[in-house]
């Protein structure tokens, strides 16, 4: 009995030295495949309990077989990219609001003190109150819905931003603004050879973590009277009781959000700086 346990802890310590050698994204493709296989089977349990019971019978099409038949279908017959594309529309434009705001917003707050000490309290406060707290404002100030989404959506993304921003601005070195002035830099190169390329990563952070909220606030936001869109497609599969589609936008949603998530963490690698 020891020796068949001594021989199963060796090549368990076999197989470990194996997967410690391969290489890293290697590894990170085979650990990001468990971690899908455990999700998905978690989901699969799920969907057996759900069918099994009398009570929750009618939700078995949340399970997924029939998820995966839905997306297939909505796939194929093009209906699903016409939704995608006004989501990521409204998403975007959003989001550039967000960034043109949002950046010259927290370089101000982050290099002058006055201008931090007198703008923390009221941006801290409009920071809490929730996006969609805004919708009837929304409604009653833009002429369209998809305005009023994109004005959510900027109120989502512009808070992250700033914050993001300016904890940047505030952590460059002060001795670098010291030696660009000693070389005759006015405000212009101060902004473009010092603060943008030192506040790059801080940025990109921020702009990251506003594309999970806006993107989180996207699908309640799409409720409001728009006939197009990921969220218009969730709440017209739950009023036709089409759960197979409801599930199958949700996965949508999972796939875009992580790309869009994968896209700000590249750009995070690529303007990351060390201090040596």
């Amino acid at each position: 009995m020891s020796n068949t346990a001594a021989t199963t802890k060796l090549s368990f310590g076999q197989a470990l030295a194996g997967f410690k050698s391969l290489p890293g994204w290697m590894q990170s493709i085979i650990n990001a495949s468990v971690g899908m296989g455990i999700l998905l089977l978690v989901w699969w349990v799920g969907g057996l309990l759900i069918a099994s019971n009398p009570d929750t019978q009618a939700f078995a099409d949340f399970a997924p077989g029939p998820t995966f038949s839905a997306l297939w279908y909505l796939v194929e017959t093009g209906t699903i990219w016409e939704t995608i594309y006004s989501s990521l529309y409204r998403i975007v434009y959003g989001l550039f609001w967000g960034i043109v705001i949002g950046v010259p917003t927290g370089i101000l707050v982050g290099y002058f003190l006055m201008v931090r000490q007198i703008a923390n309290m009221p941006f801290q406060f409009l920071r809490m109150i929730s996006p969609l707290a805004w919708m009837p404002i929304a409604v009653l100030a833009f002429e369209t819905w998809d305005a009023a989404i994109i004005f959510l959506l900027a109120m989502a993304t512009i808070w992250p931003i700033v914050f993001g921003t300016a904890h940047g601005v505030q952590r460059i070195d002060p001795n670098w603004f010291q030696v660009a002035r000693n070389l005759g830099a006015d405000g212009y190169q101060m902004l473009r050879r010092v603060i943008m390329p030192a506040i790059a990563q801080d940025v990109f952070a921020g702009i990251r973590l506003a594309i999970g909220v806006a993107w989180v606030v996207l699908v309640p936001a799409e409720y409001l009277g728009v006939t197009s869109g990921l969220g218009y497609a969730i709440n017209d599969a739950r009023d036709t009781l089409d759960y197979a589609a409801l599930a199958a936008i949700v996965v949508v949603i999972g796939i875009i959000g992580y790309l869009l998530d994968f896209i700000a963490v590249t750009l995070i690698k690529r303007y990351s700086w060390h201090v040596e």
